[in-house]
């Protein structure tokens, strides 16, 4: 079976990540030839018996040195048991082994997988459907694995069947042995065809369920926002037209498929009544003895015979190989912040931070900054305000390293930051976003989660500073309150005073808080914001916000506007002048101006 290149690729991407298991491999295939061998064999027995009841003491086994035909028969007996049961024992084998090793690349894959998209740069995840990665993962991975259970063991069989039936048809009659062998050519050209044809349909389905798995997982997701909007026929419609362009891509891959065994089977046919018209012709003509006719019937459909196996295998082969194809692209996606090859390591970020001449853009978005530049002092309290889109958390993230600048540089200290390690550097940066994200697990496991190594005396600090301690005591549970998928079981205030937490009990040297009291109410606000000041202690604070009041006690606070910094100052010192941009700001969140 000659692969096409974008198959050949797949499949030569596979082998290299079995390579470390290539000593279960070799001994899974070991097992698989033996097993083959052992499995042909009970056809050459039927020729011996039939050898042995015609000729009788003129027989091949008498040949041996079994003079008397019970000596004979017992002896075929207990080489007919030891056949069948090296042949069962090399089967067991072989299916465990070969299993094992499926289980175990699946895992490593999966894992690899993984693990390499949550390196990827925010901007590939940004560009992403996370169905589609979802199904990457988990769909495609168990398609490879259901391939590697039993498909490479097939291949083995197949080829040892062939060649081992095809010796001992030529030794018995080349004249058979040539007519036998006649539609093998044919049907590996057919099956080259139908692979070829095959390939591009089964990556065409591999497609149709990402955006299947895609359109499922967000609907799961919002799903009460379809609720609300009362959206269940469109959203129903919807899936079901995802659902229907994967059938028909199916249909479309499996009506090629199903064609393959019956095609293959006409060539079967044509060999089997060759090898019975000739073989008889010659037996009859005593050219040909009639237990070796008989293993010649017999070997015949088992020489043939497997390659109707081969539509099967084809089809289970190219759905993997797109299932891989789209694993391996993935594995091959090089879209990652760029580090140095011996990056920095630093104690502390507890230094001045620098944005110095920064530009950047969004992918396929226009010009966010050009030539910004911003500076913070160590220990200070930052305030960020701004309109939407002006750029206040791109600032947290490119101090982040979440992305680059495309231009000009960022400091802490002396130290550029795109020298330091990035996981040196994010570990010592606490943030907690507006859009909190909480695990499936307990109160306290979401809170250490930012520091996985602090006591339960820690967390319970944190709680308090975030003003989470009252309404946890207040569970039946405690810390110990499991909150459900994304937090759900806990209201929008309750699910971000637990994200400040987790952010605190780091006890990071530069702690940023974008938007973090959006979900909070008034009185809880002004808990939280008593709290920062405890928080400022041997740290930078920035803040960045649309409700000034949360950075009103700031020591500094830098207004965007058109992506510059338009002022600066204390509070007090923008409102002295009442027609300032944050004065316009505060006048009219504050109710003075409409």
């Amino acid at each position: 079976m000659k692969l096409n290149h974008s198959s050949a690729n797949s499949f030569s991407e596979l082998i290299r990540y079995i390579y470390p298991w290539r000593g279960k491999a070799i001994f899974a295939s070991t097992c698989s030839v033996l097993n083959k061998i052992f499995d042909i064999a009970p056809e050459v027995l039927i020729g011996v018996a039939v050898d042995l009841v015609v000729e009788k003491e003129n027989s091949f086994v008498a040949s041996l040195g079994f003079s008397s035909i019970e000596s004979q028969v017992i002896f075929l007996g207990v080489i007919t048991f030891v056949i069948w049961a090296l042949e069962s024992t090399f089967q067991y084998i072989y299916s465990i082994q070969w299993r094992g090793l499926a289980q175990d690349v699946e895992h490593e894959i999966r894992v690899s997988a993984y693990d390499h998209a949550q390196r990827l740069g925010l901007s590939w995840h940004e560009n992403q459907s996370t169905g589609n990665i979802t199904a990457i993962l988990n769909d495609d991975v168990n398609q490879l694995e259901r391939f590697l259970n039993n498909g490479i063991n097939q291949i083995i069989q197949v080829l040892v069947s062939t060649v081992c039936i095809g010796i001992i048809f030529f030794y018995i009659s080349p004249i058979i042995a040539s007519i036998a062998v006649l539609p093998v050519p044919i049907i590996f050209a057919v099956s080259f065809l139908f692979q070829k044809k095959l390939s591009p349909r089964y990556r065409s389905v591999r497609d149709k369920v990402g955006a299947l798995n895609s359109s499922v997982f967000n609907n799961l997701l919002g799903i009460q926002t379809i609720k609300s909007f009362m959206s269940f026929k469109n959203e129903k419609n919807r899936i079901s037209h995802l659902s229907k362009d994967y059938q028909k891509e199916n249909i479309n891959a499996i009506s090629i498929s199903s064609a393959f065994v019956p095609v293959i089977r006409m060539g079967v046919l044509a060999g089997f009544l060759g090898t019975i018209l000739i073989g008889s012709h010659m037996a009859l003509s005593g050219t040909l003895a009639v237990g070796s006719y008989s293993v010649l019937v017999f070997l015949t459909q088992r020489f043939l015979w497997p390659f109707t196996t081969l539509g099967t295998l084809v089809d289970d082969f190219e759905r993997s190989m797109a299932s891989s194809k789209r694993i391996f692209d993935l594995l091959k996606t090089n879209e990652h912040i760029p580090e140095n090859t011996d990056p920095k390591i630093v104690d502390n970020l507890k230094q001045d931070i620098r944005y110095t001449n920064v530009s950047f853009r969004y992918p396929n978005g226009a010009d966010l900054f050009h030539n910004f530049s911003m500076e913070i002092k160590y220990g200070s309290s930052v305030g960020i305000v701004g309109d939407t889109g002006s750029g206040k958390t791109t600032l947290a993230k490119l101090l982040l390293r979440l992305y680059d600048p495309l231009s000009g540089k960022i400091f802490i200290g002396d130290d550029n930051i795109s020298n330091i390690s990035i996981e040196n550097l994010r570990s010592k940066i606490g943030i907690v976003s507006q859009d909190t994200f909480l695990f499936n697990a307990s109160i306290k496991e979401n809170i250490s989660y930012g520091n996985q190594s602090c006591s339960d005396e820690e967390i319970i600090l944190a709680a308090k500073q975030s003003q989470c301690d009252e309404f946890i005591s207040s569970m039946k549970d405690g810390y110990d309150t499991l909150i459900g998928e994304r937090g759900q079981r806990l209201s929008g205030g309750q699910r971000q005073r637990l994200a400040i937490a987790r952010a605190i009990v780091r006890n990071p040297d530069i702690l940023i808080f974008d938007e973090a009291t959006s979900s909070v109410d008034n009185r809880t606000e002004r808990l939280i914001q008593k709290s920062f000041f405890d928080l400022k202690k041997n740290r930078t604070m920035i803040i960045v916000a649309h409700r000034l009041s949360t950075i009103r006690n700031c020591d500094n606070i830098f207004v965007i506007k058109d992506s510059k910094i338009h002022e600066s100052g204390t509070h007090d010192e923008l409102m002295k002048n009442n027609t300032s941009f944050y004065a316009e700001l505060w006048n009219i969140q504050t109710g003075k101006k409409i």
